[in-house]
């Protein structure tokens, strides 16, 4: 006698593979549409990606051309004079400093290991048939170690040619490279500045810009000589100067450092409160600390436009989902009456929208990578791509697929087969 053997049940479960597989082969049929559905997708990753690079990349390089000059330094500045009209000439125009006072605070502030003044002008500098207009600062020995930048070829000037005002300059690096060309050896050679001439001493190494200014498109000559002979002595005593660096011993001295130095430049100008201070101070990690601040708030800002492109990327996604619901009405009767259930037509849907977005996604972290790789070639900065803004832009293109495809998935798992199989 035989026994009656049970009849195996159809499982009506599917696998990942299969569901990813069909919402492939679904959108594959569609390129066009699903090309379109993923641009809102790929722009707004794209730009999450390159605008975070972009800031953090620009902030770097910010930061290291400041570290390069120093960090424990802070600039003192002169105040600024005004015109007849009343217009304001800027911060380190008025003759309110002298190079005493910078000797003051050289030998009076406990926090300081370094001062060097400075006055600065914008002259015509000839050699030859060459004639370029450059800035130039005339400062004194401790330049060098305040500021850290030393001459790469031939030699700063000496104490002797300072005390004689001798007519000796140091040229930066793009200076030379204008009046000389690059792999001239210019030491020795005699350049004209005011229709005065001048003896190339070396020429410095390069620094790049900072903060707008290009520490390369310089040249330096003595203090005295620039006092005497290009600009002339403007201080009721002393040598007028536009300012001077000051060197602590660590950035963390530099508080203790403004404190003294404006308490002693207070008493020296006979300066009382309520009356306003006739310079200013600039803390190089202040700038560093304000520039990291905008960069921050910048790349906010931009990475929020960015996240509604995303939202507008879903929007898309979602409206191009619920036409396909339409169009696909009978083939999910079809499915229906063979036995598919309704989570395998929601797992389906979800399963394309979903795709779509990371697919697309994964275009755009590519697209992004490219982009910011481009611009750091181009304006020189480092390339810097976090893992966290690739993380958080893949997850947000499947968290975007995901919220976007529920609704049509929804509505194309509640069709009723009968009436889905009628639909034309």
């Amino acid at each position: 006698m035989f026994k009656k053997q049970p009849i195996p049940k159809q499982s009506n479960t599917v696998s990942t593979a299969e569901v990813v597989g069909m919402a492939a082969e679904s959108l594959w049929n569609h390129k066009l549409r699903t090309g379109l559905t993923m641009l809102g997708v790929i722009i707004g990753i794209s730009s999450v990606i390159s605008i975070t690079s972009v800031g953090q990349g620009v902030q770097k390089s910010t930061e290291q051309q400041i570290q390069a000059l120093g960090t424990n330094v802070m600039l003192v500045l002169a105040g600024a004079s005004t015109t007849g009209g009343g217009i304001n000439q800027g911060v380190g125009s008025a003759s309110t400093l002298t190079w005493e006072d910078a000797k003051a605070v050289s030998q009076q502030a406990p926090a300081a290991i370094g001062v060097t003044a400075f006055l600065q002008r914008q002259f015509q500098v000839v050699y030859g048939g060459q004639n370029i207009s450059t800035s130039v600062l005339g400062t004194d020995l401790y330049y060098s170690e305040v500021k850290n930048i030393r001459p790469q070829v031939g030699q700063f000037f000496t104490q002797a040619d300072l005390d004689a005002a001798q007519p000796v300059v140091v040229l930066g690096s793009k200076v030379r490279d204008q009046l000389f060309g690059a792999e001239v050896n210019p030491v020795g050679a005699d350049i004209r500045i005011q229709r005065q001439s001048y003896k190339v001493l070396g020429v410095m190494e390069p620094k790049g810009a900072v903060g707008g200014q290009d520490q390369d498109d310089r040249v330096y000559v003595p203090l005295t000589n620039m006092s005497a002979r290009l600009v002339g002595n403007n201080a009721l005593t002393g040598v007028s100067i536009n300012g001077f660096w000051l060197a602590a011993s660590n950035e963390t001295q530099l508080d203790a450092a403004q404190f003294q130095v404006t308490n002693l430049l207070r008493l020296r100008h006979n300066i009382y409160p309520p009356q306003a201070d006739d310079f200013r101070i600039i803390n190089q990690v202040d700038i560093i600390n304000t520039f990291s601040s905008v960069v921050g708030l910048f790349t906010v800002m931009v990475v929020a436009i960015a996240g509604i492109s995303l939202v507008v990327g879903g929007i898309g996604i979602a409206n191009i989902m619920l036409v396909s619901v339409v169009e696909r009405t009978k083939e999910i009767g079809i499915r229906k009456a063979v036995g598919a259930t309704n989570a395998a037509i929601l797992i389906q849907f979800l399963a394309e929208a979903v795709v779509v977005s990371v697919v697309g996604g994964g275009m755009g972290i590519g697209l992004g990578v490219a982009i910011a790789a481009t611009a750091a070639n181009i304006f020189k900065f480092p390339l810097i791509v976090s893992l966290w803004s690739i993380a958080s832009g893949f997850g947000l293109s499947f968290v975007v697929g995901l919220l976007a495809g529920v609704i049509p998935a929804r509505n194309a798992a509640k069709l009723d087969p009968i009436a889905a199989l009628r639909s034309e």
